[in-house]
């Protein structure tokens, strides 16, 4: 049996229980209905793969059926039959929907090859809908794992703005997760069933990026050997990611000014001025207003891209998100890799919190997937870590007095107490010199000594 469940709406009973018949015979599961409404009861009730569709009911109007089918069930495919079809008819059939389009009397080699065909498609369809949800899924808000309270507000600020078509710049260190959260911003706005198309400006030589990003025509370059879309046309109605974004050329970022604020430009080589709607996320792992200030990057692009501004902390700055994502990508390896490991052991916990990340997350993820691979025990342990990551771990306590006085000894510690209640208190100094026990002008003081000041204006914190 072939399982898929076909519905067919004819007014003439003789031909609906022929039709029906034939589809049995087929290995079908065939219903009937003889009327408009008898069909969409039937189509709120009952899922089916295609709808062979009449043009005339005695109640309402095939093509009308066709469009509430394409509304509201658009993974069921429609073929539409007629006993007086003419070119017009069968043409505004196909521009609403169908999938094909048959005349009365019905031949059943016609039919067959017909419903083959269009099965063939509901299953495509069926198949691109669920690597869609997969990649809601995978991209979706909630599978970005912290519990760190900065997150937190970027969630939320995620959150608030992306429905809306306002430009977003990210930045923070690489490998903190910028890209999975430009995916995450798109999936959740109402541009998620539309393109996603990621660029990295830094990956290309300037003379291939603006035809990367804008298209080119025909000899308009050596090599130029055909026209060619460019990535913003590809995003339209969709979101375009330009990551590395301070490697921009001078003059690309002239492009991009007006790309941003006009949603208008033109190929290379062209005169046809091309009008997008694309939602614009930007990158970079650099000080963008560094960079403005050495006349490295221009100031009016930054305002136009710095409409909502989202800084990505680095994995050492949100240190308790480090046993959540580690337990995190150990599971996930496992399953990837076919692998069993019931944990990680303190030690190696120890040595992994201990660690700096210069590659953040990124790097983390890395680390993990190469112990859940060479681990021979059910437990990752300290062993299964690269050297430079094992020797943050102290092997002995220390015995010999070392040349440092001991205001110099007491400085690091101090300071990630100090930092740790912060932490601990959302960063609020009346609550954190309250747990310290000191005053807040002392606190203030030592947070600009340890460069705690700084820090916390980075983080938007007054």
């Amino acid at each position: 049996m072939k399982q898929n469940s076909i519905l067919v709406v004819d007014d003439d009973r003789i031909i609906l229980d022929s039709l029906c018949e034939f589809l049995k015979l087929e290995g079908y599961n065939a219903t009937g209905a003889e009327s408009y409404k008898q069909a969409t009861n039937l189509i709120q009730k009952q899922k089916f793969s295609l709808v062979i569709n009449d043009v005339n009911l005695p109640d309402g109007d095939g093509l009308e059926l066709l469009n509430l089918i394409r509304k509201n069930h658009p993974q069921t495919v429609v073929i539409i039959i007629t006993g007086y079809g003419t070119i017009e008819s069968a043409v505004e059939a196909i521009k609403l929907g169908a999938y094909d389009y048959l005349t009365k009397p019905i031949v059943d080699d016609e039919l067959r090859l017909a419903i083959e065909r269009a099965l063939k498609q509901q299953s495509l369809i069926s198949e691109n809908e669920n690597l869609k949800n997969q990649l809601e899924r995978k991209y979706s808000l909630e599978n970005i794992i912290s519990q760190d309270y900065k997150m937190a507000k970027i969630f939320d600020l995620v959150e608030a703005v992306a429905d809306s078509r306002s430009t977003v710049l990210m930045t923070g260190p690489s490998g903190t997760g910028k890209t999975m959260l430009a995916r995450a911003i798109h999936y959740r706005s109402g541009r998620k069933d539309k393109p996603f198309v990621e660029v990295s400006c830094g990956a290309l030589p300037e003379t291939l990026l603006e035809s990367e990003l804008f298209g080119h025509v025909k000899g308009s370059f050596t090599g130029a050997i055909s026209d060619k879309q460019g990535k913003f046309f590809a995003a339209d109605s969709g979101t375009i990611f330009l990551d590395e974004i301070s490697s921009a050329s001078p003059s690309l970022q002239v492009k991009l000014l007006r790309v941003i604020q006009e949603r208008q430009f033109e190929p290379v080589g062209s005169n046809k001025t091309i009008t997008v709607d694309t939602r614009v996320i930007v990158a970079s792992n650099k000080n963008m207003i560094e960079e403005v200030k050495q006349d490295r990057f221009r100031e009016d692009l930054y305002y136009r891209l710095n409409v909502i501004s989202i800084y990505l902390p680095a994995l050492n700055e949100r240190p308790a998100d480090i046993p959540l994502l580690a337990a995190h990508f150990m599971k996930n390896f496992c399953i990837s890799h076919n692998r069993t490991k019931e944990g990680i052991t303190d030690r190696a916990m120890e040595a992994l919190q201990r660690y700096d990340w210069p590659g953040n997350v990124r790097e983390l993820e890395n680390v993990l997937e190469r112990a859940v691979l060479l681990s021979k025990t059910d437990h990752i342990t300290l062993e299964d870590l690269p050297a430079n990551i094992i020797s943050h771990i102290p092997q002995n306590e220390p015995t010999d007095y070392k040349a440092i006085s001991l205001k110099d000894s007491i400085a690091e510690p101090e300071r990630k107490i100090i930092r740790a209640a912060l932490e601990a208190n959302n960063w609020n100094r009346q609550l954190t010199a309250g747990a310290l026990k000191i005053n807040r002008t002392t606190l203030y003081k030592k947070m600009k000594k340890y460069g705690l000041e700084d820090e916390a204006q980075r983080l938007g914190i007054r």
